[in-house]
């Protein structure tokens, strides 16, 4: 290893050229998008502009999503990890380091290498992957490397693996434009993959022939584009698919000739699937047997169908036999490896997939070869040239966490994730990482959940700096470049990692100066010994020159001599990669949730993300643009279940699981008639950071499936009930540090940022008086304080030179100012007129700002006056897009302006976006 390289000043760095333009990838979801970016100066000084899709980028042609969109309002160096800290403390690179290399060397010597682990993420680069996957399985000794992909894809990786041979997605984004049958099976789309939602639009906008049905408990805003949407039972989607196969048996709709020539296994699986007739299936999925006959009727009948499955049908104790439920269907009807045609599964995070390239994952070893094969792990050893290999898979993520908690695993490095927030029992994640030896967390942030177990906190580089490639969701291989130097002392993950290992003494194998060095291994290993082995085979990659690979265009896997363009779509030649070169039919069994409800706890919990945020919003939280179209987490609760709990829209509600102890978690309630009744959905993004009580993750108890390992998110089991306070509020104050200092006086509170202004709802277990008189007490006495009482109620308003600093506004009963209005109010170039004084002391608000939710965040476009043009006749989105520019920018709100013409009867009768139609 060459040390200099990694101790060189960043200021004599080579930095990226000066440039007009700079091209990477959008960071969030696995659709990636192309993002182009204007660039100023070089070096340190550089600059970046603006940003746009990129035109000609294979995944979105310059189409971006409201985050997409709002990037560079999220990537300034506020709350960012800047220098490396051991124990709370700032140190040098060369003493951080040092500190992680001997303890994992210490472990390891007492221990055994599988006291030692490495959770990952999906936000890394594949180069970041690679060396990440390398050291641990290859010269520490031990798989015990997962990533938070654990809990998005990997029931898909292994249905695919089962049904394949290897963990291959068959289709590509244009099949989404070509085939006759779209069906989308737990995947809210235009929320969570808005811009694939939108080529959905488009084409059937092209082909209005096009059927469209939406399989998922929820009547989300993807349903906008639905003629059918099925509100099965959560949990019975293997019955559904189960029967369906049945079905196409009894109707003469199988491919005799695929089965026989391509496939294994059919007369078992077809016999397991023969108790599924349609009434047994309507009873199971809490369907009419009209819809379900409907629908098998339409798959059987279609000559081309992609089925569309993301988060519902993998995040389940029950996901791989979903996602095989489904594939099955696919194969007996032979409707895969042609265009418009396949079992398509849509990865939730940028990299998901480059992770699965390199072996990010416990249970596989590297480049799609299998850790339990002797065969492939002598080639790896010898490739890598390491003095192990890892001989059987390592710790998944909920075992790894219990592994912790049970002292079996000593040390343990997170990078570029937050499990404490995103894996379910979080008591237990809490517990495990409070009791570790040693905790190593490689981040970009100064603070979040996570972060406050660290013994070492290690600075990261952003996305606007990293340098690699990522694989989206349809195995397209893009450039992220790096367009800006790394803050302060940050460094890249291969980086970090690299100096670690060779403090190991490992300098040799981790040697690289580049990421160009490091995907050119990764390509050469794909290749080696390969034969036709696995159709992850990167050749065509392999031993290109730093400049190519800087200009590397997207290209789809395989890449081969004889596929020098990349391959688009798999199994054309209707050849496997399993021992017979056949696929697998599985025969399934419909299981239950192991999380049921029962008198004690009768609710469903489902959870999912919103359509404006990411993960646990580290990034997108820091924008206040953001959180305008939901500006706190909220439990979406069905009317009737509201009545019977005797609560009303945005009151307080406690939520708990038999997992959960004694803390609940509470969270507003929003009325909304789209749920099943008994069933509740909740988001994922909010927590401890953003509030007092907003933990969601310790409302799943753990339960995973057997085979994949990913963990049940969709159905955990919880007791509701109206959450007791005595009094509830609002809280704006510009000075942060007063901000916080009265936050930890209220008994709960959640975090609204605005722009000028921190904000939080609160409420405490004492009269609004007896707070208001609390909080005033810690109040500099130099400030300037009106006060306003009426009733039970009590207003406070704190005023520094003539400009406000605190609007404090207590109840018994929540009531809140418009965010924007009261943002406006502490704008400091703004002026606090003796009217506006007033309006605040009354807890009252200007009619202008009166306009109710927004809607459209690219124009600022909010609910009444959407509503008033479609009174007047707007009758499509277009035409709504016309009049307001609603819809006409990024595309994420166009779902919801569908679902609002609907709701008023105005949606024209020639609209694509319709709700309901038959599918007959």
């Amino acid at each position: 290893m060459n040390h200099n390289k990694l101790n060189t000043p960043l200021s004599l760095v080579a930095q990226p050229p000066v440039r007009s333009l700079g091209q990477t990838t959008c960071p969030y979801c696995g659709v990636g998008c192309g993002v182009d970016i204007s660039c100023n100066g070089s070096g340190r000084s550089i600059s970046l502009e603006s940003l746009t899709g990129t035109p000609e980028h294979p995944a979105n042609f310059g189409r971006l999503c409201v985050k997409g969109t709002h990037l560079l309002d999220t990537n300034d160096t506020t709350q960012r990890l800047l220098y490396p800290q051991l124990n709370g403390e700032r140190v040098d690179w060369d003493q951080a380091t040092d500190f992680v290399a001997d303890k994992i060397r210490q472990v390891v010597a007492e221990h055994g290498p599988d006291a030692v682990a490495f959770y990952v993420s999906g936000q890394l680069l594949t180069e970041d992957y690679y060396v990440a996957n390398k050291l641990m399985k290859g010269f520490i000794g031990s798989a015990n490397i997962d990533t938070n992909s654990r809990l998005c894809m990997s029931s898909a990786v292994a249905a695919y693996k089962r049904a394949f041979g290897e963990d291959l997605v068959p289709c590509n984004y244009e099949d989404l434009e070509q085939t006759d049958l779209l069906v989308l099976v737990g995947s809210n789309a235009a929320w969570t993959h808005p811009v694939l939602f939108q080529r959905m639009e488009r084409a059937r906008l092209r082909n209005p022939a096009l059927k469209v049905v939406v399989i998922d408990p929820r009547q989300t805003e993807t349903c906008a584009l639905a003629d059918w949407h099925l509100a099965i039972k959560p949990g019975s989607d293997v019955a559904l698919f189960n029967g369906l196969l049945r079905y196409l048996g009894d109707h003469q709709a199988l491919d005799a000739d695929f089965i026989e020539t391509a496939t294994e296994g059919f007369a078992a699986t077809l016999a397991a699937c023969m108790p599924w007739d349609l009434e047994s299936v309507a009873s199971c999925c809490g369907l009419s047997v009209a819809e379900v006959e409907s629908f098998y009727r339409r798959f059987a009948q279609s000559p081309s169908a992609v089925t569309f499955f993301s988060m519902g049908v993998n995040q389940s104790t029950s996901g791989t036999d979903k996602a095989n439920a489904i594939i099955n269907c696919h194969l007996a009807s032979g409707k895969i490896g042609k265009p418009g045609s396949g079992p398509f599964s849509i990865t939730g995070q940028p990299n998901a997939m480059g992770g699965r390239e390199v072996g990010g994952l416990a249970n596989m070893l590297a480049a799609h070869m299998d850790i339990e094969n002797p065969v492939h792990r002598e080639r790896v050893q010898t490739f890598w040239n390491a003095p192990t290999v890892a001989e059987k898979g390592g710790y998944k993520a909920v075992d790894l966490f219990q592994a912790i908690d049970e002292g079996k695993v000593k040390f343990v490095w997170i990078m570029a994730t937050n499990p404490v927030v995103s894996m379910p029992n979080r008591a237990q994640v809490e517990r495990a990482l409070a009791r570790c030896d040693t905790v190593v967390v490689s981040d970009i942030v100064t603070h979040n959940d996570t972060l406050k177990f660290a013994h070492v906190a290690l600075p990261a580089s952003g996305w606007s700096e990293k340098n690699g490639t990522v694989t989206n969701s349809e195995r397209r291989i893009s450039r992220q470049r790096g367009l800006l130097p790394p803050p302060g002392e940050a460094r890249h993950d291969w980086q970090i990692i690299c100096e670690v290992a060779a403090k190991l003494g490992f300098a040799e194998a981790f040697d690289y100066a580049s990421p160009a060095q490091i995907f050119d291994e990764h390509a050469c290993l794909t290749a080696w010994q390969n034969n036709g082995e696995r159709a992850l085979n990167l050749s065509g990659l392999a031993g290109l020159s730093p400049q190519q690979y800087d200009r590397l265009k997207p290209v789809q896997w395989p890449v081969t001599e004889s596929t020098p363009q990349g391959c688009a779509r798999l199994f054309e030649n209707k050849r496997f990669f399993t021992a017979s070169r056949k696929a697998q039919f599985i025969a399934l069994e419909v299981l239950s949730p192991r999380q049921l409800t029962s008198a004690a706890y009768p609710y469903v919990l489902n959870s999912g993300r919103m359509r404006d945020q990411w993960h646990t919003m580290t990034r997108t939280g820091k924008t206040s643009k953001l959180l305008q179209h939901t500006a706190q987490a909220q439990l979406a609760i069905h009317p009737q279940d509201s009545l019977a709990l005797g609560v009303v829209s945005n009151e307080l509600v406690t939520l708990k699981a038999h997992c959960s102890g004694n803390a609940p978690v509470i969270l507003p309630v929003k009325i909304d008639p789209r749920q099943r009744r008994g069933e509740v959905f909740a988001p994922i993004h909010w927590s401890a950071t953003w509030g007092s009580h907003c933990t969601l993750g310790q409302l799943f108890d753990g339960s995973h499936d057997p085979v994949s390992g990913q963990p049940e998110l969709k159905h955990g089991a919880i007791r509701i009930a109206p959450a007791e306070f005595d009094c509830h509020g609002q809280l704006a104050c510009s000075d942060k540090g007063l901000f916080e200092l009265l936050l930890a006086e209220c008994d709960y509170w959640s975090r609204v940022p605005a722009t000028h202004v921190s904000t939080a709802r609160i409420a405490a277990n004492i009269s609004a008086v007896e707070l208001c008189r609390q909080l005033a007490m810690l109040l500099p006495k130099a400030y300037c304080q009106i006060s306003f009482q009426q009733g039970s109620s009590v207003t406070l308003l704190v005023l520094k030179d003539d400009h406000p600093v605190l609007y404090l506004s207590l109840h018994h009963k929540y009531t809140n100012l418009p965010l924007d209005w009261l943002d406006s109010v502490f704008d400091p170039d703004g002026e606090l007129s003796f009217e506006v004084q007033a309006s605040l002391l009354r807890n009252q608000v200007e009619a202008s700002f009166l306009q109710g939710k927004l809607v459209c965040s690219c124009f600022n476009v909010r609910e009444k006056p959407i509503l008033a043009e479609i009174a007047g006749g707007a009758d499509s989105v277009e035409e709504l897009g016309k009049r307001l520019k609603c819809g006409t920018n990024c595309g994420s709100c166009r779902s919801e302006l569908s679902s609002m013409l609907t709701d008023s009867g105005a949606a024209s009768e020639q609209s694509p976006l319709l709700i309901e139609g038959a599918l007959s």
